[in-house]
């Protein structure tokens, strides 16, 4: 298979049955729509090997699944090495405020407690917000309007600090 008309004619109808079988192994539609994108840019790559006339419907398929494998592998991989990371940091316990600086310190005590942790797991922490909102048990919505609000303050609170440090220029 050489040409567009060529893959076209071959492999797209084949796309509703791959969507099916891509659903069934993620059991999400955005993952699934993520696979089936790939395995057709993948058979696109690799039209030169496939033969017209021979069976297209089980070459994409093979396509799908071995694409699908080769995620699961990868996010297999990377969950080990996370979990081999966490051990690491367990044992290196360092306090999230370290290197800041006096008036940064204040300026973090000074935030109510709500909107102080917010700013500690997401920015500090480097937690997304769906982790930070399960360890603060509220939702998504709850923890991203806190965030806003404790950078909003801390930006009020140290803006004098920061023209002082050269961080910021003042709008002259």
């Amino acid at each position: 298979m050489k040409t567009q008309a060529q893959y076209n004619e071959e492999i797209l109808p084949c796309v509703p049955e791959l969507s099916r079988m891509a659903l069934r192994l993620t059991r999400g539609t955005a993952l699934a729509d993520d696979l089936v994108q790939e395995t057709l840019a993948r058979a696109w790559q690799a039209r030169a090997s496939f033969r017209p006339g021979t069976n297209a419907r089980a070459w994409t398929r093979r396509i799908l699944f071995n694409t699908y494998i080769n995620h699961y592998r990868k996010k297999k991989r990377e969950r080990e090495a996370l979990e081999e990371l966490r051990g690491l940091a367990s044992v290196q316990v360092r306090s999230p405020h370290d290197g800041f600086s006096d008036e940064v310190l204040a300026a973090l005590r000074s935030l109510k407690p709500e909107f102080r942790e917010a700013v500690e797991l997401v920015d500090l922490g480097d937690l997304s917000y769906q982790d930070a909102a399960e360890r603060l048990a509220c939702p998504v919505g709850t923890v991203m309007s806190r965030l806003h609000r404790g950078r909003k303050r801390l930006k009020s609170t140290l803006a004098s600090y920061a023209l002082d440090q050269g961080i910021f220029r003042s709008a002259a």
